[in-house]
């Protein structure tokens, strides 16, 4: 999507927004992992996101597979959600057998 917008009073510019595609199956998979646990506990992605430290929009990415998670914040979703890393895996591992 582009748009036009004026950088001052006396320039504009064509600003393009790419739209974000998913990274990957496998990030869709866990993405679709972390979203369930988190519905289940009944968190909305904002509470989520605040109790894991991290922005909303981040986390929204996260469960729509475009973000690439590291190790490190695995951990904080794991703790937030209450599960083992492992049991995150796990459901994820279920989940990219479906995708």
């Amino acid at each position: 999507m582009c748009y036009l917008s004026s950088v001052d009073s006396s320039t504009t510019a064509w600003q393009c927004r790419r739209a974000v595609e998913a990274r990957s199956r496998d990030h869709v998979a866990l993405g679709q992992a972390i979203r369930e646990l988190r519905l289940t506990a009944g968190f909305s992605q904002e509470a989520f996101a605040d109790r894991c430290g991290m922005h909303r929009t981040y986390v929204g990415g996260i469960e729509r597979g475009e973000r690439n998670l590291s190790f490190a914040n695995l951990l904080r979703v794991a703790g937030a959600l209450g599960v083992r890393p492992s049991e995150l895996l796990v459901r994820y591992e279920r989940r990219a057998r479906d995708v």
